[in-house]
């Protein structure tokens, strides 16, 4: 698939996993996705963060990019690595909102 196909797809797979998209880039090539519920974002898009990015928008718990061809199931694996990472980042940030063992006392 093209990157841009790519995305089109994640993009689908996100909405078909429960997730809702909540914004889009200025130029069209970010994704922002937000499972109902939580705080956190996952991004597609065709560019990673730069890290002033990453400072301005905590709110990104997970980025997915595809900056080239890949095959449908190469991106069904690196789709399931990102969720894999934006739950691990819900699961911290409820740990240290509910006074967990990572909290700050």
């Amino acid at each position: 698939m093209t990157p841009a196909a790519a995305i089109a797809q994640a993009r689908a797979l996100l909405l078909a996993e429960g997730f809702v998209e909540v914004g889009q880039g200025t130029r069209g090539e970010s994704f922002y996705f937000r499972l109902p519920g939580t705080d956190g974002q996952v991004r597609v898009a065709n560019h990673a963060r730069t890290p002033r990015q990453r400072l301005k928008h905590p709110e990104v718990a997970a980025s997915l990019v595809v900056a080239g061809p890949l095959s449908e199931a190469a991106l069904r694996v690196r789709l399931s690595a990102t969720l894999r990472d934006f739950r691990a980042r819900q699961r911290l940030a409820d740990d240290v909102g509910q006074g967990g063992p990572t909290s700050v006392r």
